[in-house]
């Protein structure tokens, strides 16, 4: 392994496990107060993150508001950002809210899954066998978390559950969208994901204005600053100058330090009860998605939680 490609591994691996412990700094949110809400969270990560990302693409002489000379442009992007990144990240919080990061980053790992659904349906791609039989031990690991193992009643709640998989949707329309623009290479990633989230961050204030009460304490700002920084800007850059030095497949094997700082964390920091079939669940979940070697080359950084 050549220097460059272990630095490239480095980084990916340090911008995966700051996304997984984003959702600690999201776990310390709502539990510092109960005013505090998954749609605030994610309005104001969107918006600042958004706004920070654009700035820094003018800085670094993307011409960012170039696309607005190309409707389609414009209009993809805006896509990307309602129907990607609005589910992949508001569901995400809402489940950290009413679960636990672990959980939460767990059921969306298992998006590759509804690319693959969506490829056979609309794309006329089957599915190859490799796929099918992950698909069923990612099912069994799902099914053996939500029940801890006791398969005649579910350990978590459905809305848990529900939001947990409209995430994942999230993470194979936050992937698929922009597919097609990033190919042809005419905008850069740090333009769509920029305005992508700005985009959804002021829809997302437009749709509900009122605000709730943030307490104005040293823990509240500390672990916003933790989501915004730690788990949006750091991470972006980190992944999108690690494909610099590595591949897609690569990238998405590193992938896997996500599930597992989020779980550590929730287990370190929020003492998470996690049992055994907790425990076995995760790793058929973890084990299923890297054994795709995920085959959809055009990775978006920084779409992440």
């Amino acid at each position: 392994m050549n220097n460059k490609k272990a630095l490239g591994i480095a980084m990916v691996i340090t911008a995966c496990t700051f996304w997984g412990i984003s959702g600690l700094f999201a776990k310390g949110l709502f539990n510092a107060s109960s005013s505090i809400t998954s749609l605030w969270v994610t309005q104001s990560r969107m918006t600042a993150a958004g706004i920070l990302l654009v700035l820094f693409s003018l800085v670094k002489g993307d011409h960012p508001f170039r696309i607005f000379k190309s409707p389609h442009d414009t209009w993809v992007i805006f896509s990307y950002g309602i129907f990607g990144l609005v589910p992949v990240q508001f569901a995400y919080f809402m489940v950290v809210q009413y679960g636990n990061a672990s959980i939460a980053t767990i059921l969306q790992f298992v998006g590759p899954f509804f690319i693959i659904a969506y490829q056979a349906a609309f794309r006329h791609i089957p599915p190859r066998r490799i796929e099918i039989i992950c698909a069923i031990i990612a099912f069994i690991g799902v099914f053996t978390i939500a029940t801890h193992g006791r398969f005649n009643k579910l350990a978590v709640t459905p809305a848990i559950l529900i939001w947990g998989l409209i995430s994942a949707i999230g993470v194979a329309t936050n992937t698929l969208i922009p597919q097609k623009m990033l190919r042809e290479g005419r905008v850069p990633s740090l333009v769509i994901t920029a305005w992508g989230l700005l985009f959804s961050g002021i829809v997302l204030l437009a749709l509900h204005p009122a605000q709730p009460h943030v307490p104005n304490i040293p823990v509240v700002w500390f672990c916003w600053l933790g989501v915004l920084v730690i788990g949006t800007l750091i991470p972006f850059q980190l992944a999108n100058n690690a494909l610099k030095y590595i591949d897609a497949t690569t990238f998405s094997l590193m992938d896997a330090f996500e599930p597992l700082s989020a779980t550590i964390g929730s287990v370190l920091i929020f003492h998470l009860n996690m049992t055994g079939a907790d425990i076995i669940g995760s790793i058929l979940v973890i084990v299923a998605v890297l054994a795709l070697n995920i085959r959809i080359p055009n990775h978006v950084p920084g779409n992440k939680n």
